[in-house]
């Protein structure tokens, strides 16, 4: 694995160790927090977006062939079988809800980001970085 690669999995980690120290413990919590609500989401945005250049990192390093948008990334990985179906499928999900809170095309559900925030988007990043090192382990 490369140092560009590994600098952003640490990214990565790093901002889903900040987020769990300040997402709010239950929604009601979360609504009533303006500024906590703000800062989830951003980092939201920053982890989703670290997530779209490892999977463009990964494409590189293994030579594959270039994506033409994001959501792409993840399908050639998948494709590749470097990452589950599953997983590109979830991450896919991510980059529209990073999108919406980026450029709010509508107005955000704030239970939808916390359940999010709370229940999946560590969960899926955790996963993604496991069979990204993977992959790039059997390189070698």
């Amino acid at each position: 694995m490369n140092k560009r690669t590994e600098d952003k999995i640490e990214e990565i980690e790093k901002y889903l160790e900040e987020l769990s120290e300040i997402t709010p413990s239950n929604l009601e919590e979360y609504k009533r927090d303006f500024k906590a609500r703000a800062a989830c989401e951003r980092y939201a945005e920053k982890i989703i977006e670290a997530i779209v250049d490892l999977a463009f990192l990964v494409v590189k390093e293994k030579m594959l062939s270039a994506p033409e948008n994001d959501l792409q990334a993840f399908d050639i990985l998948s494709k590749n079988k470097l990452i589950s179906d599953e997983i590109s499928e979830k991450l896919k999900d991510a980059k529209g809800m990073r999108n919406i809170l980026a450029h709010e095309y509508s107005d955000v559900d704030d239970e939808i980001v916390f359940n999010s925030l709370k229940c999946e988007l560590e969960e899926d990043a955790i996963n993604f970085i496991k069979m990204v090192r993977k992959s790039l382990k059997e390189m070698k």
